[in-house]
């Protein structure tokens, strides 16, 4: 993430790029093309995913603002190792490779700023990976409800409303597993008075809780 960034880096990377809006569903870069671009986002979200051989698509994480997307590519010159959805109106400023690596070589705060956003995504992989192969559904389930309220909640009638239209289906496939053992979790966390569910939309009730469910440290 590019919160480190000083608001004249942020300038000076606007300056390179061009600002562009997005409406919701519409795909930015694809899996497995070149990449001519990498992306700065400054509102809304993007759904990063990844599609197997045999059709099945897997959440690797949601990018908000001050998020780069597009950077690995960029570096190596390789092709985008995920898609990138938009999972509401995004504003984004879109820079060209050539000029993105030219700021980087040039500007100390840039580099240092995409180091830690690398670093992040890199102890995000690994965090999910142990995830994926120790702990249950209503685990990991409690953990992603937990850091999504932390990082995307709203406080509302004494509960934290995740601010994210974010369906059932991808809750599992961000968690790695079926969508009725995903029902099934939040059926758990919902009798143990934890969550709140409705169509789209989420209300944790007891976030320390459900973090401690979630076996993540729940934020001061």
């Amino acid at each position: 993430m590019l919160g480190q960034l000083p608001p004249e880096g942020v300038d000076r990377l606007a300056a390179a790029g061009r600002r562009a809006r997005y409406r919701h569903g519409v795909t930015l870069f694809v899996e497995g093309e070149p990449s001519g671009q990498v992306l700065m986002v400054l509102t809304g979200r993007v759904k990063v995913y990844s599609t197997s051989a045999s059709g099945h698509e897997s959440v690797l994480a949601i990018r908000g603002p001050g998020d780069l997307l597009g950077e690995l590519a960029a570096i190596d010159g390789g092709r985008h190792s995920a898609s990138g959805t938009t999972v509401e109106t995004v504003e984004l400023i879109s820079v060209d490779t050539d000029r993105f690596l030219e700021l980087v070589a040039t500007d100390v705060d840039l580099a240092t700023a995409m180091l830690r956003a690398l670093v992040f995504k890199l102890r995000d992989a690994d965090r999910a990976r142990i995830e994926f192969g120790a702990e249950d559904t209503t685990t990991r389930v409690a953990g992603r409800l937990a850091e999504l309220a932390e990082e995307y909640g709203v406080a509302e009638n004494g509960g934290v409303r995740i601010d994210l239209p974010i369906t059932q289906q991808e809750l599992a496939e961000w968690v790695g597993a079926s969508r009725e053992a995903v029902g099934k979790a939040l059926h758990t966390l919902r009798t143990r008075g934890l969550v709140q569910t409705g169509r789209r939309e989420i209300v944790v009730l007891d976030l320390p809780g459900l973090a401690a469910r979630g076996n993540r440290p729940a934020n001061p």
